[in-house]
C-alpha cells in the first residue's frame, strides 16, 4: 500500500562536472534548478530534491545484479512516474541518442510487480532508473 501523503525525497550524489550535470538534469531531464554555488547544485526532480554535489573522488564504478535478465546497476536514484510520462521521456532520451545501461522495457511481463523501466547515466555515471506502473498498487507487489 503506497502513502498519498509523501513527502518528497532529498538526494545528494558527486559529480565531476557542474556544467555537465546541469546540461543533463536541467537541459535533458527537464529539471528546475534551485539555489547552487561553485561547489554544487539543487534541482527539482519532479517534485524531489536531489543535489549534484562536485566531488569527483566519490564516483566510481557502480556493480550489477542480475534482475529479470538484465544487469542493473545496484547503486542507482530514480523515479516511479505515471505511464504516459514514462513513454514520453523515453521517447525524448531514444531521441537525444542517450546510450541506455537498459532499454526502455517492460520487466515481469505479466507478473506482480509489472513495470516499464529504463536505465541511463549521467554525464558522472550516476546510474538512474525511471520506472512506471500501470497499476501503482503493484509497486511492492510480491
Amino acid at each position: 500500500m503506497t502513502d498519498q501523503s509523501i513527502r518528497p525525497f532529498h538526494l545528494a550524489f558527486p559529480v565531476d562536472d557542474l556544467e555537465a550535470a546541469r546540461g543533463f538534469y536541467k537541459g535533458l531531464l527537464g529539471c528546475g534548478e534551485g539555489r547552487s554555488s561553485d561547489q554544487w547544485v539543487d534541482f527539482d526532480f519532479h517534485g524531489h530534491q536531489i543535489v549534484a554535489h562536485l566531488a569527483p573522488e566519490e564516483l566510481g564504478e557502480a556493480k550489477t545484479n542480475a534482475v529479470d535478465g538484465h544487469g542493473v546497476p545496484c547503486r542507482h536514484f530514480g523515479l516511479v512516474m505515471d505511464m504516459e510520462t514514462w513513454q514520453e521521456t523515453a521517447d525524448r532520451l531514444t531521441a537525444a541518442g542517450v546510450e541506455f545501461i537498459i532499454a526502455p522495457y517492460v520487466r515481469f511481463k505479466g507478473e506482480p510487480g509489472e513495470q516499464a523501466t529504463m536505465f541511463f547515466a549521467d554525464p558522472a555515471g550516476n546510474a538512474v532508473e525511471l520506472k512506471a506502473f500501470r497499476d501503482l498498487g503493484q509497486l511492492f507487489a510480491v
